[in-house]
């Protein structure tokens, strides 16, 4: 059964679980099942042990000391606010690698193993389980958490037999999350930090960022659970309801804006340099750090075996960096020898950093984002172009872009065999399809599809192209319902023509 091929369907799992969420079938091998571990004793970990007093620690540094390997003296503690480098580039968090290595990849997997399924805070969240190399000098009391991540590793394998004849093709459905979105995995971290600045008497007044939807859902549900004011600025008329709505529920204060995403980009920058608001977007490389924490646990499902690639949607582009970072820090680290080759996956009506990559890195230049079906990625000038791009280049990666039709196409395939996917899945699906008939992807390759969001905030999208409504589209794998009348032989009718079609 389907059931069978889902990986962790919990976040929150039960001291009386008695299956481990890590079990799973390995399409090319038998059932690979270990132990649960115990989560009454501690974990018995390597013999390796560290140096006395060592601890761990990190920083931000300039983006572009990483991206040239150049060594620099400007560093930030992680408990300024600062979002921007003296030159005005990005930031990343840097963590003592040296420290961390004073353990070996056996210790780090050993560890993480331990806390599956974990109820001791914060152990038990897919983000906390590796606080150590997230935000490893905060106090746990000042965590929040819904206990994220753990997120379901499901084998595709109807879709890519049937559809794509691949045998070991997954999809990591991140949006099987508190809030429905893979943004719950950054933005615990984000907020636990505000929370524990707030304790540390910061003047901050609350927590704002601009969003196509899923930011500023996880942003509202986490600062409420912290007691921590949110305020949202939306591009009017340009998300779902069922997004719209999360923020509304979660008390925070939404700023409906006639403009499009990047428009209220600008805005919430401007904002946060005049008032003590913590900008939340993924400029602040706080978010990357629990947005990481993914791809770990994607090596992790596969007992620590390194898929061929991962195909990420992208809009704002830090979450392609941050797998990146994620793969990268566990071959360094050495839990891994090698990373997986990744795919960013752009809508057609929004493909700036697509673009780029066609001209061969010559020149970006920011487009005018289009309405698309994909709306979390509908964005024309990302911020984190510059991290994507260094990605993507360091994982020999490749880009690729989903048309309307083509993206609501692979949606309605991926549904059909059993998942309930969002749209811009449906658009690294789309990517995924054009891969494999270019021969770039091989049937046996093993591939990870990341979903970003859950199905059900995108219902409307899917009413319509099952119900034809959507304008110059053929919805060619629609599935409306047959009405017909309260009688048992037109009944029959409808049904022996139904099946007779399928035999």
């Amino acid at each position: 059964m389907a059931s069978s091929h889902l990986l962790n369907s919990s976040s929150f799992l039960s001291k009386s679980s008695s299956l481990s969420p890590y079990h799973h079938r390995h399409p090319r091998a038998a059932i690979v099942c270990a132990a649960t571990p115990s989560i009454t004793s501690p974990p018995v970990l390597p013999p390796s042990v560290p140096p006395p007093g060592l601890s761990f620690s990190a920083k931000y540094v300039p983006f572009n000391s990483i991206s040239t390997n150049t060594p620099t003296a400007e560093a930030y503690s992680l408990d300024d606010v600062v979002y921007r480098s003296r030159d005005g580039g990005l930031l990343d968090v840097q963590h003592d690698m040296d420290a961390l290595k004073q353990y070996d990849g056996d210790y780090w997997k050993t560890l993480f193993d331990s806390r599956v399924g974990t109820t001791k805070w914060p152990y038990g969240s897919g983000v906390w389980s590796k606080k150590e190399w997230v935000l490893p000098e905060i106090d746990d009391e000042d965590i929040v958490s819904a206990f994220e991540g753990n997120s379901n590793l499901f084998w595709a394998e109807r879709f890519g037999k049937k559809i794509l004849g691949m045998n070991d093709l997954w999809v990591k459905h991140c949006g099987i999350s508190h809030t429905g979105s893979f943004k719950d995995l950054g933005m615990t971290v984000l907020v636990s930090q505000v929370n524990r600045l707030r304790k540390m008497n910061s003047p901050l007044v609350g927590v704002g960022c601009a969003s196509t939807g899923d930011t500023s859902a996880a942003l509202s549900a986490y600062c409420a659970a912290a007691g921590i004011p949110s305020i949202v600025f939306l591009p009017a008329n340009k998300i779902s309801m069922a997004q719209l709505v999360q923020p509304i529920a979660n008390g925070a204060f939404v700023l409906s804006i006639d403009t499009d995403f990047d428009g209220c980009m600008k805005l919430i920058r401007q904002i946060t340099t005049e008032l003590p608001i913590y900008l939340a977007n993924s400029l602040n490389s706080l978010r990357l750090e629990g947005q990481k924490t993914a791809a770990i646990e994607i090596l992790q499902q596969f007992d620590w075996e390194v898929p061929d690639w991962v195909i990420v949607p992208g809009g704002n582009l830090g979450n392609i960096y941050a797998f990146y970072k994620g793969f990268k820090m566990c071959q360094e680290l050495g839990l891994v020898d090698r990373i997986p080759r990744l795919v960013c996956a752009q809508a057609q009506n929004a493909n700036p950093l697509f673009q780029y990559y066609n001209s061969g890195w010559k020149e970006f230049s920011p487009v005018t984002a289009k309405t698309t079906f994909a709306s979390a990625i509908q964005i024309g000038d990302p911020v984190s172009i510059d991290r994507a791009v260094y990605a993507l280049k360091k994982s020999n990666g490749i880009v690729e872009e989903a048309t309307e039709e083509e993206l609501m196409d692979a949606m309605a395939l991926a549904d059909s065999t059993g998942m309930f996917i969002c749209p811009h899945t449906g658009v690294a699906l789309s990517a995924l399809m054009k891969l494999r008939g270019n021969g770039i992807i091989g049937p046996n390759d093993r591939t990870v599809v990341v979903s970003t969001a859950h199905g059900l905030k995108f219902t409307q999208a899917k009413i319509d192209y099952h119900s034809g409504a959507i304008e110059e589209m053929e919805c060619r794998y629609s599935n409306p319902p047959v009405s017909v009348k309260a009688d048992f032989g037109l009944v029959m009718d409808e049904l022996k023509k139904f099946l007779s079609e399928r035999r």
